[in-house]
């Protein structure tokens, strides 16, 4: 700590001012139990005390001017300042536990890092789905917990039966002359061999769909699939691949769990000096900038589509797309990238993280239930030495399937 010396002379002026003073009284009492003192005596006494202190006064005065004026140079003085150092900010936030019956995806906790959390199948996620680092050292949002889902809350069971909770699973209970997983099955008089294998083995004689007819039984899949030389699985029929498709010039077929799809994707539409040409049937490219257009700079320089058939109640975490950039050849490409998720994830189905150096992936860290559809908006963008250079944009189009195969 420094305190510069005018502090201690003024404390000096007040410690000499009040000593003198009490040592004048001290020798006036003093001469007043000695002697009587006469009137001028008293006079001429106290005279020189005001003169004393009309001078001490002088000082005092004096010494307080001098306190402020160097108190103001030494505020003003660069070397001399006082400096107040506040407490260096945290750079990490405390670690965070994957909840019970769940999954946590992040190990890094520094200032700005995302950390995502999912629940197992059988459970829904309450709380925060993704929680990030702020500056302060504490996360946003509120801790996850996993809560389990009521299987029976959907009366999966059918012909008046009885819906029985488990461990992440359901039993139905048929009434008489019902039966099968769903009691969806008449009885029959003969023995049903698809609900003996189930019941003894306690598993499924078909990947999709037993049919008990009389004496035997048989295998049959959905629309779109065909049965595999064993007698009970299912394989997709490629519809664009064998030809069995009607899609019409202009369009590309896509195949899907069970059919197919043709598609056309178009460009985004023209804005202020913000336009697109496609260069292939799933590449839009931005036409050149005004050299003067920032907002046209910062837009996409290019947009592509893909379109991905998922089965039903797929496992995750899967990894499902891959981004990356590679530079032209004699031409040095960015010396950092960052990846993103910039529309199409309101449910907080999917996660975008770096793989590598170069590499972002699209990770599908909830289970989809088909059928349906989910579009999904990525981004790449480029930097080099810090200052941003190009932006692409990757438009995801998952179709999941009705069935799990």
């Amino acid at each position: 700590m420094f305190i510069h010396r005018s502090c201690f002379t003024f404390y000096d002026h007040l410690t000499e001012r009040t000593f003198i003073t009490l040592l004048i009284l001290l020798i006036l009492l003093t001469l007043s139990s000695q002697t009587c003192m006469d009137k001028h005596q008293v006079v001429g006494v106290l005279r020189q005390m005001e003169k004393f202190l009309k001078g001490q006064e002088m000082r005092f005065t004096e010494g307080l001017r001098i306190m402020k004026s160097k108190l103001a140079a030494l505020q003003n003085s660069p070397s001399s300042r006082a400096v107040c150092v506040s407490p260096t900010a945290p750079t990490t936030c405390p670690s965070l536990e994957a909840p019970a019956h769940g999954t946590k995806f992040g190990s890094k906790y520094f200032v700005g890092h995302e950390v995502h959390f999912t629940c197992s199948q059988g459970y829904h996620l309450v709380g925060s789905a993704t929680r990030v680092c702020r500056d302060n050292g504490t996360w946003t949002g509120i801790s996850a917990i996993c809560k389990d889902i009521s299987e029976c809350a959907s009366n999966p069971c059918q012909n008046g039966g009885t819906c029985v909770e488990g461990v992440n699973q359901y039993k139905c209970t048929c009434p008489q002359n019902w039966s099968g997983s769903h009691c969806q099955h008449h009885t029959q008089t003969d023995v049903n061999e698809c609900e003996v294998y189930r019941l003894d083995q306690g598993g499924k004689l078909c990947v999709h769909e037993c049919v008990n007819v009389p004496g035997s039984y048989h295998c049959s899949c959905p629309t779109g699939y065909k049965l595999l030389p064993d007698g009970r699985s299912c394989e997709d029929v490629d519809e664009c691949l064998s030809q069995q498709h009607n899609c019409s010039r202009g369009t590309t077929c896509i195949n899907t769990g069970g059919g197919f799809q043709c598609v056309n994707p178009e460009c985004p539409r023209s804005h202020g000096n913000i336009s697109y040409v496609k260069t292939s049937p799933f590449q839009c490219e931005r036409n050149p900038c005004p050299m003067d257009s920032r907002s046209c700079h910062q837009a996409p320089k290019t947009v592509s589509f893909h379109y991905l058939s998922l089965p039903s109640k797929l496992q995750t975490p899967a990894t499902l797309f891959r981004m990356a950039t590679a530079a032209a050849p004699g031409r040095t490409g960015p010396d950092s990238l960052r990846f993103g998720i910039v529309g199409g994830n309101s449910r907080g189905i999917f996660v975008m993280q770096r793989s590598d150096r170069q590499t972002g992936e699209l990770i599908l860290v909830q289970q989809l239930r088909g059928p349906q559809e989910i579009s999904i908006d990525v981004d790449m963008s480029e930097y080099s030495d810090r200052t941003f250079q190009a932006k692409h944009v990757a438009r995801v189009h998952v179709m999941v399937s009705p069935y799990n195969f």
